[in-house]
């Protein structure tokens, strides 16, 4: 056991310990703990798997809890009042995604606990002291780092060994893209790929973005796992089947939504994580002593039929490394 889950553990027991008795009493007197839900987002399945891992806790959505929803839908300025809005409502604890929701939340509040999850740099952000002893009011999980970018250029570059230039597709409007740049910039130098950096604030701007990558002769692409890219996948995917980009992307559904590949942490099993550290939390812990934790389930999946599409033959050394293959 790492220092780090060895005091993630001590942490767990004690705050358990303590809070057990309390929390035992306040369901036989009918208490009802509040949890407030913060998305830059939209509504996703992903809420049904947040609610029944909290379930699972012993936390049940209208016996002993409510958990108040509120979704940006992608439009990144409606963050704070969103954020000041669950304040007002007195949670015992905030859930709050990705990086643009974690610092709305946190400027909001200084003293609710808040589990952030998806936030690419916490340290960078000024969210947190450190992984280990956070030192705040927020713990939780990181999202796309410096390795995973590595290696979702590696991975593509290993289905398009041909790639010298490779274009990356990012939401300007998402705070956390601009470090992202740099983040990628530096993993395409270790490849020896020149980056083409290409933006797009909304669907209406995907087309332009994608005439611009082809203008620089571009010969792959990188999708940014941007919140607001989520519910337009399909089209992205299909603009880059159309202009002979092979893509790949960090969303967990970008190859089942028509995309060529996806290598990202899963979302389902990372939003279970998250409920496990909102149990710890209204169960006594101390956000400040709650360690940050990295995803710990990662997966590739490629879609075949997309590879025939672009006329491309993927490596069976790297299909033999894929979790899912669609045909």
């Amino acid at each position: 056991m790492t220092l780090i889950d060895r005091r993630a553990f001590i942490t767990m027991l004690g705050g358990s310990i303590l809070a057990a008795p309390l929390v035992a009493g306040a369901q036989q007197a009918g208490k009802v703990y509040r949890i407030g839900y913060l998305s830059a987002g939209s509504p996703s399945p992903l809420r049904q798997v947040f609610e029944q891992a909290l379930r699972e806790r012993g936390w049940v959505p209208g016996e002993n809890l409510v958990i108040a929803y509120r979704y940006a839908e992608e439009k990144y300025d409606r963050l704070p009042g969103l954020a000041a809005e669950l304040v007002r409502l007195e949670p015992q604890v905030i859930v709050a995604v990705p990086t643009a929701g974690a610092r709305a939340a946190k400027n909001a509040t200084s003293t609710i606990p808040i589990v952030m999850w998806g936030v690419a740099d916490p340290i960078g952000e000024g969210l947190v002291a450190s992984f280990a002893r956070p030192g705040g009011n927020v713990t939780g999980f990181t999202g796309t780092t410096f390795e995973t970018f590595a290696k979702q250029l590696q991975l593509l570059k290993e289905a398009v060994p041909r790639a010298r230039r490779i274009a990356f597709l990012r939401n300007p409007a998402n705070p956390a893209a601009v470090p992202g740049v740099k983040t990628v910039k530096e993993a395409a130098r270790t490849l020896g790929v020149e980056l083409q950096v290409v933006d797009a604030r909304a669907p209406e701007e995907f087309e332009p973005a994608f005439r611009a990558m082809v203008q620089a002769r571009a010969d792959a692409l990188l999708v940014y796992p941007d919140i607001a890219f989520y519910p337009h996948l399909g089209r992205l995917a299909d603009l880059s089947v159309r202009n002979r980009l092979p893509t790949m992307c960090g969303a967990d559904r970008y190859a089942k939504a028509g995309g060529l590949m996806n290598y990202s942490a899963n979302l389902a099993d990372m939003v279970r994580q998250v409920a496990g550290h909102v149990d710890r939390l209204l169960r006594g812990a101390n956000p400040a002593e709650l360690p940050v934790e990295q995803p710990t389930k990662f997966e590739l999946d490629i879609n075949l039929k997309t590879a025939k599409a672009l006329g491309l033959t993927i490596p069976p050394a790297l299909l033999l490394r894929a979790d899912q293959i669609i045909e």
